[in-house]
């Protein structure tokens, strides 16, 4: 049975109140694929709209903190922490969107942590669509995990 359905199949937000509190940290990223001329305008801080990288960043931590709105079988969490980045990557060519979001709580923190990686990430392409309607948001996955019952885990790849 799946945890996030009941007996009949309907919805339902799990039950955690008998589980104990622990420490839980989640890490996320993603990237925005752009094209080479769009990194240069970035880059060289000539983007139309400002400085994408800095409002997405804020963007992201708000994000974070409203994960529960967004997702209705979410938990509502009061977050300890939220840091997240972003950063050139040469290599997409593109950006690159990494989150860590850490609580005390009976249910762990990566809807926190991918939520602010994607919201940063839509942040970007918003700031960026005027000059580049063909950018791709990719690769939105969580790296790490630790904390409750199942302890650590770490992505394969």
């Amino acid at each position: 049975m799946l945890t996030h359905q009941d007996e009949s199949g309907r919805p339902r937000m799990v039950d955690v109140g008998a589980k104990a509190e622990t420490e839980r940290t989640a890490v996320a990223e993603g990237v925005l694929a752009v094209a080479p001329a769009t990194l240069d305008l970035l880059r060289a801080g000539r983007t139309p709209k400002g400085d994408p990288l800095l409002v997405a960043q804020i963007a992201g931590i708000q994000a974070a903190k409203r994960a529960a709105e967004l997702i209705p079988l979410c938990h509502p969490l009061f977050l300890s922490g939220i840091d997240v980045s972003l950063e050139i990557d040469d290599g997409v060519p593109g950006v690159r969107a990494r989150a860590e979001t850490r609580v005390v709580a009976r249910t762990g923190v990566e809807m926190e942590a991918l939520t602010a990686v994607s919201v940063a990430l839509l942040t970007v392409y918003d700031m960026l669509k005027a000059v580049d309607r063909g950018m791709e948001i990719r690769e939105v996955r969580v790296l790490r995990k630790e904390g409750g019952r199942s302890g650590t885990w770490i992505a394969d790849r």
